[in-house]
């Protein structure tokens, strides 16, 4: 019987791995601040068994994280390897520091993290894999800092993405909208007047992701938003989802249970994959 047992626990372990993606940690140079930033790449199992090129999912982590978070903090750590696998895609996970929100500061010339992304590491992964070189098979998601950056860089260059996503994004900067404690008010908006300068209206308004609702429409990018109904961003996505429904842009928005979490954000992502995956197959960039 302990044989038997040994023999079935065998089997198990050889059917976990048998697709298995491979995760790579990489060095990205960044000229524009003169530095060296990690990325992780989640490689599917059929890339090392195909000639094709292969789709690219931009996966950005949040404020205070790093680069390997979605790696690391998930309560199921195969996660993105396992949605690399099933749907047969690249994951790309790149460093935005701990409070960056993915853009060329205005007021901190050594953080440029919308140049690092769009015009550094964008060209650097394409480069090192085979990619699908085009727009059409690339996507962009990410969660609070991420979900704003993923937005924004979307909306600004449509040019290079297919679709966008949005998870408990911390959508516009304007901090009075969140639902915060007055000391963590506080406390937050030291770290964004360091990115954008102190907050009054000419200062935020400009990076907005709630102002930029009309451009999104224009640029016409499939948009993917989920949002937990005790997460304290919960305002400012429903006041995007609002002017995108006024102004008649498609798009999909998805309130639950659930706050500023990991549990909730390990739920979310594999609808929003999901639902990449079909934008994907319409733009015939999808790997079978």
């Amino acid at each position: 019987m302990r044989k038997l047992n040994f023999f079935l626990f065998i089997m198990m372990m050889s059917s976990m791995f048998a697709y298995a993606s491979k995760v790579d940690t990489i060095q990205v140079p960044s000229a524009a601040m003169n530095k060296t930033y990690k990325a992780a790449i989640a490689l599917p199992d059929s890339y090392s068994k195909s000639k094709a090129d292969f789709p690219v999912l931009y996966l950005l982590h949040g404020g205070f994280g790093h680069f390997n978070d979605w790696l690391l903090k998930t309560p199921d750590k195969m996660l993105v390897r396992n949605l690399a696998d099933q749907y047969n895609m690249i994951i790309v996970m790149p460093e935005g520091e701990i409070f960056s929100y993915y853009i060329d500061s205005p007021v901190d010339q050594n953080s440029k993290f919308e140049t690092y992304i769009i015009r550094e590491v964008i060209p650097y992964i394409d480069s090192k894999y085979r990619t699908v070189k085009d727009k059409k098979g690339r996507v962009i998601t990410g969660l609070s800092m991420g979900g704003y950056g993923s937005l924004y860089l979307s909306t600004k260059h449509p040019d290079l993405f297919a679709a966008a996503g949005s998870m408990s994004g911390a959508l516009d900067p304007n901090m009075t909208t969140w639902n915060l404690t007055p000391e963590r008010f506080n406390g937050l908006s030291k770290f964004l007047d360091k990115i954008m300068g102190p907050m009054t209206p000419d200062n935020y308004l400009p990076y907005s992701i709630v102002n930029m609702a009309d451009q999104i429409r224009r640029n016409g990018l499939p948009i993917v938003m989920d949002i937990g109904v005790e997460d304290f961003l919960l305002e400012p996505n429903r006041e995007l989802h609002r002017r995108l429904v006024y102004n008649h842009t498609l798009h999909n928005y998805t309130e639950r249970p659930g706050g500023h979490t990991w549990d909730f954000w390990q739920d979310a992502l594999p609808g929003q994959v999901l639902f990449f995956s079909k934008v994907l197959k319409a733009n015939s960039t999808a790997v079978k």
